[in-house]
């Protein structure tokens, strides 16, 4: 078992920031449930962790009886079955962890045993609509994959904050970053990667502006489930839509074309909203301050 100095009990403790992403072209719809898989690709931007991030201490000590987790102070269960496959599958890839100034060796095969303390905290509302389960799960996975010592690259690890929300895969990174659907049903090439780093495009400003902080009645797993049910908009859109749009995307975003990236952006925020008022029954994310804004603007 780990072993330490003398008999005292100690604690390892790891501290990570990961910001929220913004989609601008958006991830509605899962394939696999379970692994969360999604429809079609998606793109997003990330934003500063200055601003919009979430902060997570992860902790590891023999003393520990079972896993346990705050957010924002309140003890919450890890019972799901999202923060199970994100817990075992990092303990899956587990590496030996060494601090010679505690005295503390920790082998693979101990972390099995080990029991882990976690402490989340995010700096803007949550389940408001700001993808705060996107940055807590990317958060999660990066702050464990550092304390069981997990060599992985990013890419890798976007596939286990995948499981635990599906947009927390590209909070993994900064800039702009494609999450691809992948094909094969092990889940193995649906990961994030990097379309460009976060100063590609410097005087790219986003205001984010939070006109209600009350949760969503409508859980976007719910959402989803009942729009790939009964939606025949959304499987349009995944088929036809995205691809093209997606491909289009990606040249705004290389080229640093503002005018098809705003184009784009409200076509395809749009056409999600349009997806929701199919599903039977509808759904309704935006509140009367977010329409007279859209219609401002399309005005």
């Amino acid at each position: 078992m780990a072993v330490s100095k003398g008999s005292e009990p100690w604690i390892l403790m790891v501290t990570a920031r990961s910001p929220t992403n913004i989609a601008v072209i958006k991830y509605w719809g899962k394939r696999d449930e379970t692994l969360i898989l999604p429809i079609n690709d998606s793109i997003s931007v990330t934003l500063d962790p200055d601003h919009l991030c979430t902060t997570t201490t992860v902790a590891v000590s023999p003393a520990f009886d079972s896993d346990r987790m705050w957010l924002n102070g309140k003890e919450i269960s890890l019972s799901g079955g999202r923060y199970q496959s994100c817990l075992r599958e990092i303990r899956r890839r587990a590496g030996d962890v060494e601090d010679e100034k505690k005295g503390i060796r920790i082998r693979k095969v101990d972390w099995e045993r080990l029991r882990v303390h976690i402490a989340s905290y995010n700096n803007f509302p949550t389940a408001a609509g700001l993808a705060s389960s996107a940055a807590g799960f990317a958060c999660l996975a990066f702050a464990l994959a550092k304390l069981m010592n997990i060599k992985e690259e990013n890419g890798e690890l976007s596939s286990i904050a995948r499981q635990g929300s599906g947009s927390a895969c590209r909070s993994l990174y900064g800039g702009f970053v494609k999450w691809v659907m992948g094909n094969d049903a092990s889940g193995h090439d649906s990961i994030a990667v990097q379309l460009a780093n976060e100063s590609h495009w410097d005087d790219l400003v986003i205001i984010i502006a939070v006109v209600s902080s009350q949760q969503k009645e409508t859980s976007s797993t719910a959402g989803m489930r009942e729009s790939i049910d009964t939606s025949t908009l959304l499987h349009y859109r995944s088929k036809v839509v995205v691809p093209r749009r997606i491909l289009q995307m990606e040249e705004a975003i290389r080229n640093r074309d503002f005018q098809s990236f705003a184009r784009l952006t409200c076509a395809d925020s749009n056409q999600f909203h349009a997806v929701c008022l199919d599903t039977s029954p509808p759904i309704f994310y935006m509140n009367d301050t977010s329409r007279r804004h859209v219609l401002l603007y399309s005005l």
